[in-house]
């Protein structure tokens, strides 16, 4: 990333899908080259993303592609998963992932204000950003029973381990953020506040 670079994170849309294929190859690349797991998704599961509005795009001012996330709803909109975070090998350590990340989770709050937001991950990176945000390691059993959901997890390498497993763990670790702990957080400061 040159100094002169500025990146502009933004709500995805129809004109971002030139992108999609990029997006996807290396969402690949990164996860073979980390040794890790990954639900691969095709390039047009991106555009359906961008054109529902339900992405998030990093581009340089003169349009190059940086990173990109993307929400998934399941079990009828009361979970939602933030997944296929991924940044341009050029732009990485410069904290894009952490601002896709804040982004996303904020578009995932406007469109889904009640559901729980949820994530597998093997980074360490990720893992810190969400325990930024709220979320909290939970185990497997609190995440969707949405049969889609772990269909997607078939593309994984690692996918016979968790069916070894009956999903009840994997190498992933299941991070949850639940806006009704946070509303009973809040209330619960808002007592101390007037009761001590």
């Amino acid at each position: 990333m040159k100094q002169t670079d500025s990146v502009v994170i933004r709500v995805a849309c129809d004109a971002d899908a030139p992108f999609a294929l990029q997006i996807t190859e290396e969402m690949a690349s990164s996860a073979k080259a980390r040794g890790t797991g990954i639900a691969r998704r095709p390039p047009e599961y991106v555009i359906t993303k961008m054109q529902e509005g339900k992405a998030v795009i990093a581009l340089t001012s003169d349009q190059r592609w940086v990173g990109f996330c993307y929400i998934e709803t399941w079990g009828h909109g009361e979970f939602v998963a933030n997944s296929g975070l991924i940044v341009h090998p050029d732009f990485r350590g410069k904290g894009v992932a952490t601002a896709i990340k804040r982004r996303i989770f904020q578009l995932s709050r406007e469109k889904y204000p009640e559901a729980k937001i949820f994530g597998l991950t093997t980074g360490l990176a990720v893992m810190k950003i969400n325990s930024e945000l709220g979320y909290e390691p939970v185990t497997y059993g609190e995440l969707t029973t949405d049969e889609a959901f772990w269909a997607g997890c078939k593309s994984c390498v690692n996918f016979e381990t968790l069916q070894s497993k009956q999903r009840k763990n994997c190498f992933c670790t299941a991070m949850l953020f639940d806006p009704a702990q946070l509303i009973e957080t809040k209330e619960d400061q808002a007592f101390e506040i007037i009761f001590h």
